[in-house]
């Protein structure tokens, strides 16, 4: 592989999330070590000034270079990290000043390949950049990205999509699995892979993994769908129909659908099969099991049934799964005994 050198420059300003400045030079940096040679990027932070920035997280950062001196270059790709306004209790808002938003709109002339951070999707957005376009961001701002923007396609699921030269990526640690497809796009998925290995990453995420679980997902306020979730967790393995939750709920199978709509945004019947997909998950992460042992202690009956729940819920096949996310060493004396799934 001959040595190429791609240049990366990261926006920075005032309050700037750390992790989203941080995380994603880690992993290109480890594109040199895995090449041995020069093979890799050249990462360099950018800001208004070159007065140092303080963080969200009070650290401050020094840039490399103005954002007048990063737009006289030949940019591969521009890094956008978000920042976010703390707006009463687990509420934030997306800053998206306008002096930033403008140097963005400039930078990404100039650049063959846009990406944003968590919450930089709304710069991104702000800048006319993802009109048209499927995109996502922190699950905590995602409506927020919808509502002020419908021209966008926001997916709120995703760790990262990808729309042509414009990628964005979920919160926090997802600008690791961004970053790394960046890597694999530019340089293969064997030397991303390498790369994750380097980084005490088990597993490359593709951009579908969710950001959620199901276990995960709000609490309802009301005590009966709450039973009701409880009672569909500890019994994957069982009898779940929608007759059957409806006679447990006492309630009618139409009220039962509308209780589920109402509280939990989805169907009983896909919220079943999520649950199911998550514990299949789970003992393809974590044990030796056979597709057809999966199927039957997730309560899908056949592998195929659990096939076609795989590619509706994550696109992907519970083999190539379970290829990418396996981070155990399976023990001489077979898989470790399945656990049912526990309540929230």
């Amino acid at each position: 592989m001959g040595a190429v050198q791609r240049l990366i420059v990261i926006v920075l300003f005032e309050g700037v999330d750390l992790l989203d400045v941080t995380g994603p030079p880690e992993v290109f940096s480890l594109v040199r070590r895995e090449t041995g040679d020069a093979t890799g990027y050249r990462v360099v932070l950018a800001a208004a000034t070159t007065d140092p920035v303080t963080t969200a997280a009070g650290v401050r950062i020094l840039p490399d270079l103005t954002f007048d001196e990063a737009a006289a270059s030949a940019i591969d790709t521009l890094l956008v990290p978000g920042a976010v306004e703390v707006d009463g209790p687990r509420r934030v808002r997306p800053r998206t000043d306008p002096a930033v938003v403008d140097w963005v709109r400039t930078l990404a002339g100039r650049s063959r390949r846009i990406a944003s951070v968590c919450v930089g999707a709304h710069l991104l957005a702000a800048a006319g950049l993802l009109d048209g376009k499927r995109a996502t961001t922190h699950w905590s701002t995602a409506a927020q990205l919808a509502a002020e923007y419908p021209e966008i396609e926001v997916d709120a699921d995703p760790i990262f999509i990808r729309a042509g030269d414009v990628w964005t990526g979920a919160g926090i640690s997802a600008c690791l699995d961004l970053s790394l497809a960046l890597v694999a796009e530019d340089f293969g998925e064997e030397l991303a892979l390498r790369v994750a290995r380097q980084l005490v990453m088990y597993l490359k995420r593709p951009g579908g993994q969710s950001q959620f679980s199901v276990p995960l997902e709000p609490v309802s306020t009301t005590r009966r769908v709450e039973e009701l979730r409880h009672h569909v967790l500890r019994n994957l393995t069982g009898r779940l129909t929608v007759p059957d939750l409806a006679a447990h709920a006492h309630v009618s199978e139409r009220q039962l659908t509308r209780i589920f709509k109402t509280e939990l945004g989805t169907t009983p019947s896909a919220y079943i099969e999520s649950a199911r997909v998550e514990l299949a998950r789970h003992q393809l992460e974590s044990t030796d099991a056979t597709l057809d042992r999966v199927a039957a202690d997730c309560g899908f009956g056949t592998t195929d049934t659990l096939v076609r729940a795989f590619r509706r819920r994550l696109d992907t096949t519970p083999t190539e799964y379970r290829h990418r996310f396996r981070t155990t060493t399976p023990t001489p004396w077979g898989p470790p005994p399945v656990r049912a799934a526990a309540g929230p």
